[in-house]
């Protein structure tokens, strides 16, 4: 199987939703999501998709950019005539003056472990490059290591805890933050990742 991001479309909503109900103790609802989608100024929504096929690449893009930088700004309409692949994660943000805030990132449990949450990441880093901003910032629970674990590859560090965020179980928040997302050594390490990640993705079973 190949994974691979495209833009979130209104009727993906469902399986989105699906996903996030088994990820969250309070999943957003359709309607946040159909309001984000309708405010591409400042928002974009991404989900990975599975397929059984190789994505084909276009002449002048390798199947690496292909699979993290297929998605282009356009209005969150269904294409016609095209067929889309199952979904099985997905991730957003939006931008405050300079600063892209990640507000959400969820994998489907039975394709977790396989790179879909770099995947993801990545992607939404391309769309804060598109959106102009200079930083990235993200909540995330404190007791989810292995989420902080992977925004530390991607250059989050931690900055503060918002006490009690989640209301759920009033556990903490981890605040994250990037370096200056067009300084040299963000993007190095942004290189350095995606190819990692290819290599990853190319040897998945098929």
């Amino acid at each position: 199987m190949y994974y691979y991001i495209d833009n979130m479309y209104e009727d993906d909503l469902d399986q989105v939703h699906a996903i996030d109900v088994l990820s969250f103790p309070h999943p957003w609802s359709v309607g946040t999501y159909r309001n984000e989608l309708n405010a591409r100024q400042h928002s974009r929504y991404l989900v990975a998709r599975v397929s059984a096929h190789l994505p084909r690449p276009t002449r002048t893009q390798s199947w690496l950019m292909q699979i993290v930088q297929h998605v282009v700004p356009k209005p969150p309409s269904t294409p016609v005539g095209i067929a889309r692949d199952p979904i099985v994660g997905h991730g957003g943000i939006w931008l405050s003056l300079d600063e892209g805030h990640i507000t959400t990132i969820a994998v489907h449990p039975d394709h977790r472990g396989r790179g879909v949450g770099e995947l993801l990441v990545i992607g939404l880093i391309d769309q804060a490059y598109e959106l102009g901003a200079q930083q990235l910032t993200l909540e995330v629970r404190t007791s989810n290591t292995s989420a902080q674990r992977l925004y530390n590859k991607y250059g989050f560090a931690e900055h503060g805890v918002r006490p009690r965020y989640y209301t759920d179980n009033n556990e903490d928040a981890v605040i994250m933050w990037t370096e200056n997302i067009h300084s040299a050594s963000f993007v190095q390490r942004l290189r350095e990742m995606r190819s990692r990640l290819h290599e990853r993705l190319r040897q998945l079973p098929q």
